[in-house]
């Protein structure tokens, strides 16, 4: 199918143009057609599976005509090895979240066209080769997901929303000025040649022969731009200490915003790390690389450490995908093959487990109406669910055990591949970030322990009085819920039994960008 990247980024603009032509008493007609508009991009992505070439390490379905001649700027899509996967993810998370939104009853209109927008505008990121068409959809995701935590968020969703606004706003001017200073510095030494936002050629530069003036100072070119643009990147990952937007975004969204924000918008940090930094900055990246050593093990450490001080559950899994993070961050900055496919197949893995804990969070505050492992007050807000609600703790289960990396499910071979990559260039740095296993493994299991097993003492909040009172009764999953988990569980078991069709999907992209540094 032609131009099937461009399909999958703006089909939902349709169902957009369809949503604003329906009359908003027509909830269920808005919420069908944002099923439809998801579903075209999630089925087309079966066809990037089964044609998607895994011996070549070039760009794939590309797309490119000019767009701006004055500035020479030109609608340029295509994928590789480390955006195939992203790909995929984004259009499984995006389709399965539509049913965890089915229930929004607020403004059901402009929920699914800011819904449907962010889908755009995150599709577009992994697939735009184009640095200023990049950069439009990265601002284009930020407008929907300011509005879907300011609006259909929780009692504090305005604080959150604009923090969230900020920090990013602020990651993406920075990055905004470092892909100014790549398209000015592109015209060559002479300032002769025609400048260019094309990641790819930019790539093929020498950017080491300049110095940028910045406040009287003579600056290396490539390190300075290196920290504008890693800066940005960071902000979304995000990695310490520009993390302190996500538990916040996380807490106040709705349940379907938080799967996505876990799933999908976290892992566009990192992509950014590896198509830009890496790519384009190799020199700036290496001499930088310790720096990201040490950042990805203090996300790993601080992540869990403060995950195990949560007494809120959805700020516990917020603060967990801090710490797995910092799996992708030590992944990608020691240059060795196998620790960077599992750095990417963490963004992966870690899309599904985080996207199915924060929907099974979501069951849970829908039937109780609380988040407290531990109220306020002291006592156990969640205890003893196992006996009322077995399928719901089964669930539960699989998404524990596939986030602390149990060996059978998924996070285990992308935990395992950065360990074994990492330890070939810095041992003691690896043995410290095993800790954070063994701290993801008491955080997740002290969780389980008090929310799921001993003596039933759970909590409800009372609609009337907002006195919380025993519950008498937890529903099991409907149907709706099944569509969102099951798929999530089944993935995480089929590649953690099976993952190598995955790393074939990154293996020879990996060893390309790898002969730069070695």
């Amino acid at each position: 199918m032609g131009h099937i990247l461009s399909w999958m980024t703006f089909f939902p603009i349709l169902g957009v143009i369809a949503i604003a032509l329906t009359p908003k008493t027509k909830e269920t007609l808005i919420k069908g057609i944002a099923a439809i508009s998801t579903a075209v991009p999630f089925l087309l992505s079966f066809n990037i599976i089964a044609a998607f070439d895994r011996t070549s390490s070039g760009i794939q379905f590309e797309e490119k005509f000019s767009w701006i001649t004055s500035l020479n700027v030109n609608y340029h899509m295509g994928i590789d090895g480390i955006s195939v996967l992203m790909v995929i993810l984004t259009a499984l998370i995006s389709f399965l979240a539509v049913f965890a939104s089915l229930n929004v009853k607020k403004m059901v209109k402009g929920y699914f066209t800011m819904y449907l927008l962010l889908h755009v505008g995150m599709m577009g990121v992994f697939c735009a080769l184009d640095f200023f068409l990049f950069y439009v959809f990265w601002e284009v995701m930020l407008l929907p997901m300011y509005f879907l935590v300011g609006i259909w968020g929780g009692e504090r969703k305005e604080y959150a929303a604009i923090k969230f606004f900020l920090y990013t706003l602020f990651g993406g001017a920075l990055m905004l000025l470092g892909i100014i200073a790549l398209y000015m510095y592109s015209k060559g030494p002479e300032g002769a040649g025609i400048p260019t936002f094309n990641i790819l050629e930019l790539a093929g530069r020498d950017w080491t022969q300049y110095t940028i003036n910045i406040f009287g100072f003579q600056l290396p070119f490539d390190k300075t731009v290196w920290w504008l643009l890693f800066v940005g990147f960071a902000i979304k990952v995000p990695i310490f200490p520009f993390h302190t937007w996500l538990p916040w975004a996380h807490v106040q969204a709705p349940t379907a915003v938080s799967v996505i924000l876990a799933g999908v918008l976290l892992k566009m940090g990192v992509y950014g790390l590896l198509r830009v930094n890496f790519a384009i900055l190799p020199e700036a990246t290496k001499y930088f690389s310790y720096v990201m050593v040490i950042l990805g093990l203090i996300n790993i450490i601080y992540g869990a450490l403060c995950a195990m001080a949560q007494t809120d559950l959805k700020k516990l899994v917020a603060y967990s995908s801090v710490s797995h993070m910092g799996y992708c961050i030590l992944g990608i900055a020691v240059f060795k093959p196998d620790a960077m496919a599992g750095a990417i197949l963490q963004m992966f893995n870690h899309g599904l487990s985080a996207a199915m804990m924060f929907m099974l969070v979501g069951i849970l505050y829908d039937r109780l109406h609380h988040r407290y492992i531990v109220t306020p007050q002291g006592k156990p807000g969640f205890g003893g669910i196992a006996q009322k609600a077995p399928w719901i703790t089964a669930a539960w289960t699989v998404a524990i055990f596939a986030s602390l990396g149990l060996p059978g499910l998924n996070g285990f071979i992308s935990e395992a591949l950065v360990f074994i990559g990492a330890f070939q260039a810095y041992k003691t740095e690896t043995m410290i970030a095993s800790i954070g296993v063994v701290l993801g493994a008491a955080y997740l299991l002290w969780m389980a322990q008090r929310v799921f097993l001993g003596p039933y003492t759970t909590l409800e909040k009372d609609h009337h009085s907002g006195v919380l009172v025993p519950a008498e009764h937890i529903a099991e999953p409907t149907l709706r819920e099944w569509i969102v988990v099951a798929p999530l569980g089944f993935l995480c078991l089929a590649i953690g039994l099976y993952p190598q069709p995955m790393l074939n999907f990154v293996r020879e992209t990996i060893g390309k960008l790898l002969e730069v540094y070695n």
